[in-house]
């Protein structure tokens, strides 16, 4: 076995540890050994089982049958998905056109908020980096969820969507029919589509924003339907299927495929340094981070318990939680299965660091905090000991070891430019994602 602590070659020869200086050989077979442990991690069994597509070769992104990738849909739904002009049904007039999807799912957050919580109408502000949108606390009507905002980065590789999975007509919600209830955004999934296009669909409503209105069917966007969904009647294709259609399609071409360590699987040696690699070599071996983070998203379709704290118990003041919210539940929450009580969906693991807020409830604030309380294993919801995850357990990690998975996941798994998923502008020259009066100004916005 090989590893690299502190600028030297250690070699494990027959149980006894050789330290000396690094060759260029030497590191070639660090590498071989490394690019082996990954590939037999892998879902695959290889390195290319590891790696992201290219956003624009849409044969090797999943996707919906129903829901065909294409170039329209794709345009369409990225300046749908900024579009602050759709927001034309909010609770309060005064809110009107100031914020769209990416008000919770930015860039500059690495598509998730940037916020403790996701904060739609009634939000104020952007923040100089995104981060700074804020709430007058005395008025109710905020646009809010009761759990943390997740990323769209990487839901290509997510069946299911929401923490707890109860979004997609296929997949692990086959079976789950009684629970999508009428007269609540469950019951789209009848519509027949997976996660990605039903989330799509139902936040649509969830966040009253709407497509079919007169500047839109009279601007550029009616062209932009058109070639999107040249098959489907013009007087259907404004309403929310169809806009959550071209939503998804361009969600499932968001992700971190420049992010170095993409890179070194697809190559290049040089992509990551020292430590880094030896946080690679941890993740796929004594920390077992890879039973559940695998396969090119470092994701899993799969409901792990592992005993964090819910948005409620933030320090900061929340809007909208209670102890009693059904999604402090999990997975179990929706499927009504004591088995599956506190279980969250197990989340892609790239970008972290540019929304600093993790778990369900926001409740760790870095990313060496998650890997310090998952090598401890103490959970912090008492409730939810008799239904931890049988790899929710000490790790034994060492100080050393700790500092360099934290290397490893907060650096090598970091894309910095996911910019190049935004539009220049919008077809009706609001400001995105927000277009309030404190937005603009953050911004730069005339």
């Amino acid at each position: 076995m090989m590893r690299f602590v502190k600028g030297l070659l250690v070699l494990a020869v027959g149980g006894v540890f050789m330290v000396g200086c690094q060759t260029d050989t030497s590191l070639e077979d660090r590498d071989t050994e490394l690019r082996r442990l990954i590939a037999s991690q892998s879902p695959t069994g290889s390195i290319e089982g590891m790696i992201l597509p290219d956003s624009r070769d849409y044969a090797a992104i999943p996707q919906d049958p129903r829901n065909p990738i294409t170039d329209e849909k794709v345009e369409l739904g990225k300046l749908l998905f900024h579009e602050t002009g759709i927001a034309v049904d909010p609770l309060r007039p005064e809110n009107s056109l100031t914020y769209s999807c990416a008000s919770c799912h930015h860039a500059a957050a690495g598509f998730q908020a940037g916020t403790v919580q996701g904060i739609g109408e009634g939000g104020i502000g952007f923040g100089a980096s995104g981060e700074g949108r804020i709430a007058d606390l005395a008025t109710v009507d905020h646009d809010v969820q009761p759990v943390k905002s997740p990323t769209i980065l990487n839901v290509a590789f997510q069946e299911n969507m929401l923490w707890n999975g109860q979004f997609g007509a296929t997949g692990v919600n086959v079976g789950t029919e009684e629970q999508w209830t009428v007269g609540t955004p469950k019951a789209l999934n009848h519509l027949g589509y997976q996660g990605v296009e039903i989330q799509a669909i139902a936040g649509l409503g969830v966040h009253r924003l709407n497509a079919d209105n007169d500047f839109i069917r009279s601007s550029q966007y009616r062209t932009m339907f058109e070639q999107a969904f040249p098959d489907i009647p013009e007087d259907q294709r404004y309403t929310a299927e169809f806009v959550g259609l071209a939503i998804a399609a361009y969600e499932r071409t968001v992700m971190a495929n420049e992010s170095r360590w993409q890179k070194y699987l697809r190559g290049n040696s040089f992509a990551l340094d020292e430590q880094e690699k030896f946080g690679a070599e941890l993740f796929f071996s004594k920390a077992e981070c890879y039973t559940c983070h695998n396969g090119p998203a470092l994701s899993a379709m799969e409901f792990k318990a592992i005993g964090m704290a819910d948005l409620v118990d933030c320090p900061e003041p929340t809007l909208k939680t209670t102890a009693d919210n059904v999604e402090n539940l999990g997975r179990g929450g929706f499927t009504q299965r004591e088995d599956e009580l506190y279980q969250y969906k197990v989340p892609t693991i790239y970008n972290l660091k540019d929304s600093p807020f993790y778990g369900h409830g926001s409740s760790l604030r870095s990313i060496k905090a998650v890997i310090e309380y998952k090598n401890k294993a103490i959970p912090e919801k008492a409730e939810t000991i008799d239904y931890l995850d049988n790899r929710f357990r000490p790790l034994g990690l060492t100080a050393e070891e700790v500092d360099a998975l934290t290397r490893f996941v907060r650096d090598a798994l970091y894309d910095s430019d996911l910019d190049r998923f935004l539009p220049a502008s919008l077809p009706s020259g609001l400001c995105f994602p927000n277009n309030d009066e404190v937005s603009r100004d953050d911004l730069g916005c005339s």
